[in-house]
């Protein structure tokens, strides 16, 4: 019976939840639950950093995922966070520039998908291979909530409340995702060896104190991110000035291709035997005017 297995549509599933957690988050917003809007947009975050994965695992690309997963980034990442921010905030501003804040920031979500979905087909520059041009998306749709998650947890007693503070911090994450800097992909991150064990013990004390103080350790991530910005260009100019670095980098060696095979020894073939060892059978008419081995005889 043919048709197309099942598993195959997990990928586009996933997609379909991380858009369905974006919109959601606007749906919390409206009823005042700030934490869970931002919660919302975390959760999309996780989803969409499953569904690319996925996909190659299960040997499921298609062109169809691919746009579904642009359309998802730029709601779920562009359009939702504004809304959010929109609705705590910006709204209430009688001069009208709070609109035109998310606006903004909405359309550099896009500009950034579209700029990503056209370079997808170009091979990168060596030296820029582990980087990304501009903040993603999934980062800056949730960076820009840090002053809600701020407030949320100290209070309106910071300029992290005031409307002008947070429609300039809106505008500057727009300009980053849209900007040419590079940041460094998280897939392409090595770790020694001798540091896995402590990077799993600082994930779990992570965890434990995201349990806790879910608001601080979110903007305490975020700004580790925007930290490890001037990292990234400083690393994307030294291996841009240094060929000898990327023309190895990345490179990891080749298995062979090659499989183990049992070889059978061959037997050596006995002039008057088969190749079991047993006489070969005399056939006349083989070899004209000569007499069979087996009838030489050493005259007396």
């Amino acid at each position: 019976m043919g048709g197309v297995p099942v598993v195959r549509f997990l990928p586009n599933a996933i997609t379909v939840l991380a858009l369905c957690a974006g919109l959601t988050s606007v749906a919390f917003a409206m009823n005042g639950q700030w934490r869970l809007a931002v919660g919302a947009i975390g959760a999309a975050a996780v989803l969409d950093s499953l569904d690319g994965p996925a996909a190659r695992w299960l040997q499921s690309q298609s062109r169809v995922g691919a746009e579904l997963d642009s359309l998802s980034d730029c709601i779920s990442f562009g359009v939702a966070p504004a809304l959010v921010m929109y609705v705590w905030l910006l709204r209430d501003e009688g001069r009208g520039y709070g609109w035109v804040v998310c606006l903004l920031f909405a359309v550099c979500a896009a500009l950034r998908l579209a700029r990503f979905n056209s370079l997808l087909d170009d091979e990168p520059k060596p030296w820029a291979k582990g980087f990304f041009t501009g903040v993603p998306t999934p980062a800056g749709g949730l960076m820009v909530t840090a002053p809600l998650l701020l407030t949320n947890r100290l209070g309106t007693d910071g300029p992290w409340a005031a409307p002008w503070a947070v429609a300039l911090w809106i505008v500057f994450i727009g300009l980053l995702m849209v900007s040419r800097v590079p940041t460094i992909a998280l897939k392409s991150v090595r770790l020694p060896a001798q540091l896995i064990v402590p990077m799993l013990i600082l994930l779990v004390l992570g965890v434990a104190l995201l349990v806790y103080e879910p608001e601080l350790v979110t903007v305490v991530g975020m700004v580790v991110y925007l930290l490890h910005i001037p990292y990234a260009i400083w690393k994307y100019n030294h291996l841009k000035n240094h060929p000898e670095l990327w023309r190895t980098a990345g490179r990891r060696p080749r298995r062979s291709s090659r499989r183990v095979r049992l070889r059978i020894p061959r037997r050596q073939r006995v002039a008057g035997r088969l190749p079991d060892g047993s006489p070969a059978p005399y056939r006349r008419g083989v070899g004209a005017g000569r007499r069979p081995r087996s009838a030489w005889r050493r005259e007396p």
